[in-house]
C-alpha cells in the first residue's frame, strides 16, 4: 500500500500505524510517505517525457535533505531562493548545473558562491541584479547565464500572499519593461541570455491563467528572436495547487496538454518549478491532544502541535484535513484544534467535528509544504522531529531539537562592576 489509509481501523503512514510512530519518537511530529514523494514526482516528469524538460523542485516548500535526496535521485533539478538553499541541494547530492536561482534579493556573496558552483541558470528579477550580477560574473572572469523573471500581470486566482504575477508584486520584471532589459543583457560581456522565466503565484486550481500568462510569455520569446537574440529554454514556474478541502485542482494530464499545445513546434526547452504538488499530500503533521476545554460557545482541543509547527492556517486562514488516527465511536463535537502558544491565532483547524479524548493522536493532513520550512521557536520551543516511511521502515530524518539548542548561539552580557 502506499500513501495515508485507514487500515484495520488505524491511519498508517504506507505499512506503519501512526501510533507506532508516536510511540517511537513521540509528537508533534512530521511525517512523510516516500511512496507519496515518489509517485507525484515521477507523474510529473511523465507528462513531458515527449518534449525536452526539466523539473526543477522548488524547495522552499520542504527542503529536508532526505527529500531532496530523494528528488535527486530521481533525476530532479532545483530551484531556489538563497544561497542556503544552494548549500543544502550540495549537501543532499543534488548537481548545481540543474539549479535554478530565483528571489528578489540575491546577495553578491549568494552569486559569487552559485556562479563557482556552476548552476543552471539566474531567474533575474530586476535590473539592478543584473548589474550586480554582471560585476560579480566579471570579477571572477565568468559568464553568468540568466533569464528574466517576467511578470506576465495576470491574476492567479488565489491568496493574495501566494500571488506572485501581478503588476503589484515584488517579484521579477514587468513584461513592459522586459524587451530592453533583454537587449541590455545582450551587450553584457559577463552575461550569457539564457532563456525566460515567470511564476504567477502558488496553489493554483485552474488552467486559464497559466495559459493566459504563457501567451505572453511566448509573444515576447518570439519578439527577441526576431531582434537576434533567441531563448534556449522556457521556464514555466510552478504553482499548480493540491486538494486541502474541496477545491477542483488542475491535473497534471491537463495541463500537460495545454503546454503541448503552447508549444508544438517550438524548440525551446521547457523548466517547470513545482514545489507543493510534489510534496504537499505526502506529509502529515502528527499530534496528541493534551487537554479538552469544551465551553458555552466554542469547545478548544489543545494539542501539543502549534502554529509555530504549522503557520499556514495563522497566516493565511488555510484549511487542513484533521482525522483522528483512532476514530472513536460516539458523537462527534465540533472542536477547534489549538496549540499551546500565548496567541489567540494559535489554531491548526476549527470547528471540525470529531470525537476526543485527551490522549488521543491526531493527523493534519497535507503536511509536507510549507510546515517544517516555515517552522519556528516562538515561544521558545524546538521544532518537531521529521520521519520518512517507506513501506514498513522508519527513518528519522531530522530529530528532535532540544531546548537548550535553541539558546546554543546566544551570549549573555559580561558582568559589570559594581558602581
Amino acid at each position: 500500500m502506499s500513501g495515508f489509509a485507514y487500515v484495520d481501523g488505524e491511519l498508517r503512514a504506507e505499512d506503519v500505524p501512526l501510533s507506532a510512530l508516536a510511540e517511537r519518537f513521540g509528537t508533534p511530529c512530521y511525517v512523510y510517505s516516500r511512496a507519496l514523494l515518489t509517485g507525484a514526482y515521477r507523474s510529473y516528469d511523465a507528462a513531458f517525457a515527449d518534449m525536452p524538460h526539466l523539473v526543477c523542485y522548488a524547495m522552499k516548500a520542504n527542503p529536508s535533505l532526505a527529500i531532496l535526496d530523494l528528488f535527486a535521485q530521481l533525476g530532479s533539478g532545483f530551484d531556489i531562493v538563497s544561497g542556503g538553499e544552494l548549500a543544502r541541494v550540495v549537501a543532499a547530492g543534488g548537481d548545481p548545473r540543474n539549479v535554478v536561482f530565483s528571489g528578489v534579493g540575491k546577495s553578491d556573496a549568494e552569486m559569487e558562491a552559485a556562479l563557482v558552483a556552476g548552476i543552471l541558470c539566474f531567474n533575474v528579477e530586476s535590473a539592478s541584479e543584473l548589474t550586480h550580477l554582471a560585476a560579480v560574473a566579471a570579477r571572477l572572469g565568468v559568464r553568468a547565464p540568466i533569464s528574466f523573471r517576467v511578470n506576465p500581470d495576470v491574476d492567479p486566482q488565489t491568496h493574495p500572499y501566494i500571488a506572485t504575477g501581478l503588476k503589484e508584486s515584488k517579484f521579477g520584471v514587468a513584461v513592459s519593461d522586459a524587451h530592453a532589459l533583454y537587449h541590455r543583457a545582450a551587450q553584457l560581456p559577463s552575461i550569457a541570455v539564457r532563456g525566460i522565466d515567470m511564476h504567477i503565484g502558488s496553489q493554483i486550481t485552474e488552467l486559464a491563467p497559466y495559459r493566459e500568462a504563457a501567451s505572453r510569455l511566448l509573444a515576447l520569446v518570439d519578439a527577441l528572436a526576431a531582434d537576434g537574440i533567441p531563448l534556449d529554454h522556457v521556464d514555466l514556474g510552478g504553482g499548480l495547487g493540491i486538494r486541502y478541502r474541496n477545491e477542483a485542482t488542475v491535473d497534471i494530464a491537463d495541463y500537460a496538454a495545454m503546454v503541448r499545445t503552447l508549444f508544438a513546434g517550438r524548440r525551446e526547452r521547457l523548466l517547470f518549478e513545482p514545489g507543493r504538488r510534489l510534496v504537499g499530500d505526502a506529509g502529515v503533521l502528527l499530534t496528541r491532544v493534551r487537554v479538552l476545554k469544551p465551553g458555552e460557545t466554542r469547545n478548544f482541543a489543545v494539542v501539543d502541535a502549534a502554529m509555530n509547527d504549522l503557520l499556514r492556517p495563522a497566516l493565511y486562514d488555510a484549511w487542513h484535513g484533521i482525522d483522528a488516527v483512532q476514530p472513536r465511536t460516539g458523537s462527534a463535537v465540533p472542536w477547534d484544534i489549538v496549540g499551546p502558544i500565548c496567541e489567540s491565532g494559535d489554531f491548526l483547524a476549527l470547528e471540525r467535528p470529531l470525537a476526543l479524548a485527551e490522549g488521543d493522536l491526531i493527523a493534519v493532513r497535507a503536511a509536507g509544504a510549507y510546515a517544517m520550512s516555515m517552522s519556528s521557536n516562538y515561544n521558545a520551543r524546538p521544532r518537531a522531529c521529521e520521519v520518512l516511511v517507506d513501506g514498513d521502515a522508519m527513518h528519522l530524518i531530522r530529530r528532535r531539537e532540544a531546548v537548550a539548542e535553541l539558546y546554543a548561539h546566544e551570549l549573555r552580557l559580561p558582568s559589570r562592576a559594581p558602581r
